[in-house]
Order: structure tokens, then sequence, then C-alpha cells
């Protein structure tokens, strides 16, 4: 029986993974830029790092986590977001101790078992980043303009900033008791999930995408109507921040986040380039999550950026990976044998190159070099070695330079710089 991968779990295969590597490479120069450091996360987490976090009534918690008993009975669950373990490591490891204000970024897959579709998958990859101890609107403002920052670094142009406030724990009992009170006068128009969630969560039904949730959304209450004077004024200074940044963004007062932990400023990037999944970047304030896993009262922010739907964002184009340089066709076991220690001082020198490894003729060699992109192939034969002598030959223009195989390194590197 041919084996296959579990669906929506891909491969990355080689002709991808240079943009994978890309945007990698981005984000880390960018994140840098703003004193952000890279932490390295477990894939398995103990169950309560999500359920006590992200709350049991929502989409992720309640279908789709990857959950199961190790052998002495713990429920281990493999990663479905980034934000909780983080914060489990920035406790657990009393990072807070060590610096009053903590940059840290992410990099890595994620596990969800939801309905595979464009851009998202049962596997996902996710590049985030969380700053704890700045309660300051400006940390807020701060942080959209380093997502801003990256995405016009990738390239990537057609997205819009979108933000919202969730408020504090005050505003949004009001808040919750006024959409109760609205979606129950029409509780039979709303979706399955959203009638039953109507009185445990009813802000989850703001982030429903049923056709007929849709339609009641319209004329629900908002939440920036029902902010404390704390909250409305954090608000404001948001917004103020983030023009004096010049960064474009735009209110949204009906986005909520799908995670219950959110509090104050939420926010998200979106595209009109990607169908109905048009979000490739969210995040928001968490002020109280760091005591729900028995750590102090630390303000915190952060976001997570879909690598996926990023990925499909991207032009197709050679600018992303790195070119090979230097292919080596020898002709027989002799001149095989000198490009061996040929590649071996390319190499030292930090050029790309490979070499056949068993005896094929020249136009198989220089055909396998065009394939794989080379720019330069060096030629040697038994002719070649007579006269000590190799040509090389420069694949986009085809014109073939004879070097002295004394030292022909040192004349490859200042041909290709």
């Amino acid at each position: 029986m041919k084996l296959t991968a579990i669906k929506g779990f891909n491969d990355i295969l080689p002709v991808e993974s240079p943009k994978w590597q890309y945007v990698e490479r981005v984000a880390r120069e960018i994140f840098h830029l703003y004193g952000y450091k890279e932490l390295r996360l477990p894939i398995l987490e103990k169950t309560p790092v999500f359920t006590r976090s992200i709350g049991e009534a929502t989409d992720i918690v309640e279908k789709e986590m990857y959950s199961f008993p190790d052998k002495n009975g713990v429920s281990l669950t493999m990663r479905p977001e980034g934000t909780a373990p983080v914060v489990r490591s920035f406790v657990q490891n009393v990072l807070y101790s060590k610096n009053p204000v903590s940059k840290l970024y992410y990099i890595g897959p994620m596990f969800r078992y939801e309905r595979p579709q464009k851009g998202r998958y049962r596997q996902f990859h996710q590049i985030g980043a969380e700053l704890f101890g700045a309660p300051d609107p400006v940390a807020d403002a701060e942080m959209m303009a380093m997502v801003t920052h990256f995405f016009q670094a990738t390239g990537i142009d057609r997205l819009s900033l979108q933000i919202n406030s969730l408020g504090c724990d005050e505003c949004r009992a009001k808040f919750k008791a006024k959409l109760i009170e609205y979606f129950s006068k029409d509780k039979g128009a709303l979706c399955e999930n959203c009638a039953r969630r109507l009185e445990l969560n009813p802000l989850r039904i703001l982030d429903c995408k049923a056709a007929s949730c849709g339609e009641l959304k319209k004329a629900a209450p908002v939440i920036l109507d029902y902010l404390c004077i704390d909250c409305s004024d954090h608000f404001s200074a948001v917004k103020d921040h983030l023009n004096n940044l010049e960064v474009t963004y735009k209110v949204n007062e009906q986005m909520v986040r799908g995670l219950d932990y959110y509090t104050r400023t939420t926010f998200e990037v979106t595209t009109d380039m990607l169908g109905a999944q048009n979000a490739v970047a969210a995040g928001g304030r968490y002020d109280k999550l760091c005591e729900t896993f028995g750590g102090p009262k630390t303000p915190a922010i952060g976001f997570a950026i879909g690598m996926e739907r990023l990925i499909l964002l991207l032009d197709d184009n050679d600018k992303y990976s790195l070119k090979p340089q230097v292919f080596i066709a020898a002709m027989g076991n002799d001149a095989r044998n000198v490009s061996i220690k040929i590649l071996k001082r390319l190499r030292a020198e930090g050029i790309s190159s490979e070499m056949e490894y068993s005896i094929k003729s020249l136009k198989s060699q220089m055909r396998r070099a065009d394939k794989s992109g080379y720019s330069f192939v060096l030629i040697i034969g038994d002719e070649e070695l007579k006269k000590n002598l190799a040509t090389l030959r420069n694949m986009a223009t085809k014109e073939q330079t004879e070097l002295s195989l004394e030292n022909p390194v040192d004349d490859i590197v200042r041909f290709i710089n």
C-alpha cells in the first residue's frame, strides 16, 4: 500500500521552501530592529495551558484541539496557537524578574483539527510576537507599526489594518448583557453553534461566518458604545499614537477575537486577495493572562501571522531563493578527483557548488546544471587537465573563459562577484 501524508498535513517541497525561508528571514530582521528575541517552544503542552487561557466555549477548545492522554494518563495537546505557551514559558522561567519589559517572538507549526481550506490546514505555521510589561497605549501602537513594517518589508500590499477595543471585564459585562438581549429576540435565526453559546459567550456570535448570523450582526450593539472611561481613553490614545507613527488603520466596531483572553486593543491585518479567509495577522492585548498561569499581574500584547496565507500573497519570482552558483562538469576519474578538491575550496569561500557523482557525458551534466539553475559551470576534462586549464561557462550569457587550474577558485570568485 502506498503511504501518504495525513489530510491537512502538507509537505513543503524544495520548490516552495525558499519563500518560507524568505519570510522567516524578514521576520527575524524586522523583529530584531524592535528589540525582540526568539523563544523556541515545545510542540506539546499540558492541555490546561489552553483550556484555561483560550476559553472552554471557543471553537479551538470545543472541537479543534489535538489532545490525548500520555502513558501516565496526563492530557497533552499539540499546540493550537502560540500565545498561551509563550505565557506559560514566561511565567515558568520567571522571565519577568530578568527585565521589566520582555519582547519575545516565535516561529513554528500549530495544530488544529478543522476542515482544510485555502491557506488553512490542520498543521499550519505561525510567526508571532509577545510584549510583556508595557501597559501604555504606545506599546499597542508600536506593535501594530512593527506588523505593518514587516508586511512592507516582504513586499506585500493591498492590506488593511483593522482595530477595535474589547474593553475590560466591567465593559464587557455590560456589553454581553446587551448582546444577549439583542440576539435573544431572534435566537431561532442563529446558527446551531451561536444559539448554544448565546448565554455563555455571546461575543463569539460577532465572529461567526454563518450567513444567518451575519445578517443579525449588522444591527447588533457595538462594544465601543460600552467602554468605561479608562478603556475609552486607552483606545483614543492608541489611535493618536498610530496617527503619529503614520500607520494607516480602520476602526472595525464588530471585530472580536476568537480567544477569551483578549482585553482592550484588538487588531487584524486583512487582504482582499484571499476570499473569505481574509485575515493574515491578528492579535491584541491580554493583561490578565499571566495571572491565570500563576504569575504576577503583567500587562501584555501580542499577535500572530499565518504563514500559509502570507505565502499565497507572495509573487512567483526568483528573489526568494538563493541561486546556486557553480556546477563542476568533470569528464573522467582524474578530472573528478581534481574537481572534488576544487569543490572543497569553493565551499570554504561560501560559494554554493556541486558536481555529478558518477561519470556522465558533458551534455548530460550541462543539462542538469541548467535545470538546477546554476549560474556558472566549470568544465574539466582530460584535455583540460593536460593543459592545466578549465573552462568556466556563464550560463546566462553563454560566454566561456579559460582558467588556470593552479588556483582556479580566486578566478571563479572574481567572475562571480
